[in-house]
Order: structure tokens, then C-alpha cells, then sequence
């Protein structure tokens, strides 16, 4: 089996690296756009409050913050190559940058609590806001380490 893949070799082909932070860039895109998507496909679906509840939206909403703060902060800024003045220097982007994970995967625990607490324990004959919610913040939260991650060299330098 291994000669075969031995065979195929599309990575010479192709150079990825002076293409990687604008597919890492699209992908985050996508990932973003997809999460809001599901949502609001459910808020259309079930405008009724009995079967999804609105309030939900405050988790998608969190998640997009932190996908904004994790990505407002460079990764020279995190590394102190590129950033030495300001309120705390490498220290504040570090906290910063803390800080958005932390409300990113809060919200990903708590779609999760949705999920589970509002529609699978309860029984409800409608199961698919919850798996909204949770698909939502599952693609944001991805789509944020996609750009913050999959990029080589910050976009802005």
C-alpha cells in the first residue's frame, strides 16, 4: 500500500508556502461564515420561543468576540518581537490574548450545556437548535485557531 502513495506526489507540485496565510485566512472565512450560517438557518426555522430559545444567541455572540480578540493581537506582539510600548507590552497582549480563549471556550462549554441541558436531557421533539448552537460556536472557535495558528508570519507586518 505504501508504494502506491509513494506515487502520488502533489505536495512538489503545489507550493503552499507563499500561499498558506491566505488559505489559512479563507478556511477561518469559511469556518466563521458556516457557524453563523447554522444559526441563523435555526432562528428561521423555529421562530417559536418554545422551541429555540433566543437568548441562545448571547453564546454565538461571546464566541465572536473572543474570535475578534484572539485575532487582534498579533503573534510578534504574544512573542515581544514587534511590540514594547503600550499599556503592558508583551505582557498585556499575552493576558489579552488569554482572555480570548478562555470566553472562546466558555462558550464552546456552554453551547455544549445547551445542547445537552436544553434539548437532549429534556427530551424535546426538536433537537436541532441545540446542535445549532453547538455547531456554531464549535466552527468559531475552530475558525479562530485556524487564522490565529494556521498563518506562517502575521498579515499586518
Amino acid at each position: 500500500m505504501s508504494g502506491f502513495l509513494e506515487s502520488l506526489r502533489c505536495s512538489e507540485c503545489v507550493d503552499w508556502g507563499e500561499k498558506r496565510n491566505t488559505i489559512a485566512s479563507v478556511a477561518a472565512g469559511v469556518l466563521f461564515f458556516t457557524g453563523w450560517w447554522i444559526i441563523i438557518d435555526a432562528a428561521v426555522k423555529y421562530p417559536k420561543v418554545e422551541d429555540f430559545n433566543h437568548s441562545y444567541h448571547a453564546c454565538g455572540v461571546i464566541a465572536t468576540i473572543a474570535f475578534l480578540m484572539i485575532n487582534a493581537v498579533s503573534n510578534g506582539q504574544v512573542r515581544g518581537d514587534s511590540y514594547s510600548e503600550g499599556c503592558l507590552g508583551q505582557t498585556g497582549a499575552r493576558i489579552w490574548l488569554f482572555i480570548g480563549f478562555m470566553m472562546a471556550f466558555g462558550s464552546l462549554i456552554a453551547s455544549m450545556w445547551i445542547l445537552f441541558g436544553g434539548y437532549v436531557v429534556k427530551e424535546k421533539p426538536v433537537v436541532y437548535p441545540g446542535i445549532a448552537v453547538f455547531f456554531q460556536n464549535a466552527f468559531i472557535f475552530f475558525g479562530g485557531l485556524v487564522f490565529k495558528f494556521g498563518r506562517t508570519e502575521d498579515l499586518w507586518q
